[in-house]
């Protein structure tokens, strides 16, 4: 008899995992679908779960956020991978491949956290400690003069920017190809001029 509670405790734990992972997943798919502010019935009908499920599992939205907040956060984790090129200009190279991919892949998503920045602690924390974290892996990689140079190495970071991809590829309508040739060439120009 006791093997059998524990059985059910189990099975119960597993629904309860899979329905948490399918609320979740069915807000990254409303949002991957253009819909930045998904409502919880929105989500829970996406999920086929009801809407006191959604709020069993999440206390309230902003939880939910942060949830995709923490899956968001994997998918920066190649950013950390080891350059291959030795020379800083290749490794800058590198680093422009990787954000404008990651970019490029979240920017729904970032979108959606950016929308809901300010009604979030949570949310707003990440930002800013992924903020200083590509400032961070920005500065080790470049050369002293353009290290300590705050002009040029704002200018640069900026050139690097999400809010930089999204202008491009949102509000100036470029295709990925586009907008990355001309990250790469702002990028030129700047380490060119110092």
């Amino acid at each position: 008899m006791r093997h059998t509670g524990a059985f059910e405790a189990d099975g119960r734990r597993q629904r309860a995992q899979s329905s948490r992972a399918r609320i979740v997943d069915a807000m990254l798919a409303r949002i991957a679908a253009g819909d930045i502010s998904p409502t919880a019935e929105a989500v829970a009908s996406r999920a086929q779960v009801g809407l006191r499920t959604v709020f069993r599992h999440f206390r309230d939205m902003d939880s939910l956020y942060a949830e995709m907040g923490e899956r968001m956060a994997a998918s920066y984790a190649d950013w950390d991978t080891p350059f291959a090129a030795a020379d800083w200009r290749g490794q800058l190279d590198e680093a422009c491949e990787r954000r404008t991919a990651t970019f490029e892949r979240l920017m729904p998503f970032k979108r959606a956290a950016d929308a809901h920045r300010h009604m979030s602690a949570s949310l707003q924390q990440r930002h800013t400690a992924l903020l200083a974290a590509m400032r961070a892996r920005l500065l080790a990689l470049l050369p002293t003069r353009l290290a300590e140079d705050e002009v040029a190495f704002e200018a640069i970071d900026l050139a690097l920017s999400f809010e930089a991809w999204q202008r491009l590829r949102i509000d100036q309508g470029r295709s990925p190809e586009a907008a990355k040739a001309i990250v790469r060439h702002m990028l030129e120009h700047l380490i060119e001029r110092r």
